[in-house]
């Protein structure tokens, strides 16, 4: 009202504020420095998706030394990964299928942008041109026009071992470790390959809570060990404008309805485990979209030597089930038809 005082802002958004723009100033002074000693901008790209006729292209500018490939090096520790030093509102042109477009990263790097492009399902790749140097692929996977049934996979404790519920732990195989120091989740691989073995060009996505840094260890640990290929949908890590620390939920949540909206005629397996929040978030999108949610499969990140218990429930026509493996999951998921029967078409699951 009129005449009072302007309430001050809590000790944690100043804290905020001054965070970040120590973190802009720091940016600008290396950024400066590279620039100086000949660094130039370089570009990584990141597995996306396509369909109904539009692409939607995932990549990242950063400053490099000339002469040096950024997306080369796949063996490197994880915390290698993350001393990189991205290029903020940096701008690149991207061609895909004759189209040319100009395109602007945000406050970390990141590219994120949609290009209409009518392509054949199977893989496909947009190219990012970063100025003085060759052009790099940021690849696609094109979805059938037909396709009726997808998979949306997490990543840490379903993928791949992380072991999230104990913090050190977790961050050693994070920071210390590579793709090739990882171990897959036993059968897990075979479970994502049955889902779309008898559906050409099944829409696969990994969404995760982890860095964009990773992007590579985790396409190359995905061919390794025989997953299906699919598109990536990470994080980023570090201080925004608007956080200390950016929301694995709201990453997700996101990205789950980005994927309705994206490809509105799918019917989608949620995969992922209870080590964090998958559980919550895959049944409030079963409630809020049940037209778009085939089956819930989630895997119990038990204690070693134990054996987690198995489990099949229903929330509304959308089963739900639970098991310690992909193996287990599997058997469920068979013995509740998600295996063995065809997808219905969108809009005919009931909502619970």
């Amino acid at each position: 009202m009129p005449g009072q005082p302007a309430v001050p802002a809590s000790w944690s958004l100043r804290a905020l504020a001054a965070a970040n723009r120590a973190k802009t100033r720091l940016d600008r002074v290396l950024s400066a420095r590279a620039r100086a000693r000949g660094w130039t901008t370089a570009a990584l790209g990141y597995p996306g998706y396509a369909a109904q006729g539009r692409a939607r292209v995932r990549g990242r500018l950063l400053l490099a030394p000339p002469g040096t490939d950024p997306n080369a090096r796949l063996d490197i520790p994880g915390w290698r990964r993350l001393l990189t030093l991205e290029q903020p509102h940096g701008e690149i042109d991207v061609t895909l299928g004759g189209v040319r477009v100009r395109a602007r990263a945000d406050e970390a790097g990141l590219l994120d942008l949609v290009v209409p492009a009518d392509l054949p399902p199977g893989r496909a790749a947009a190219l990012l041109h970063p100025e003085g140097r060759p052009p790099v692929p940021a690849p696609l996977h094109v979805a059938a026009p037909d396709a009726a049934r997808g998979v949306v996979c997490d990543i840490d404790d379903t993928v791949w071992i992380t072991g999230i519920r104990h913090p050190l732990r977790a961050a050693w195989r994070t920071f210390a470790g590579n793709g090739s120091t990882r171990r897959p989740v036993a059968g897990m691989a075979a479970l994502l390959a049955r889902l779309v073995e008898d559906r050409p060009h099944a829409p696969v996505v990994y969404v995760s809570n982890g860095p964009w840094n990773l992007a590579g260890p985790i396409t190359a640990f995905l061919e390794r060990h025989g997953f299906p290929a699919g598109a990536l949908l990470l994080t980023d890590w570090g201080i925004s404008p608007r956080a200390w620390f950016r929301s694995g939920r709201a990453h997700k949540r996101a990205s789950l309805e980005r994927l309705a909206v994206d490809l509105p005629g799918v019917r989608w397996v949620l995969v992922g485990d209870d080590g964090e929040h998958d559980p919550e978030i895959y049944r409030d999108f079963a409630r809020s979209h049940p037209e778009h949610v085939a089956a819930i499969a989630l895997r119990t990140v038990a204690p070693i030597g134990t054996t987690p218990p198995e489990t099949e429930e229903r929330l509304g026509a959308v089963p739900v089930v639970r098991a310690g493996d992909g193996r287990a999951l599997a058997d469920l998921l068979d013995r509740a038809g998600v295996l063995s029967a065809r997808p219905a078409p969108v809009g005919s699951a009931a909502g619970g």
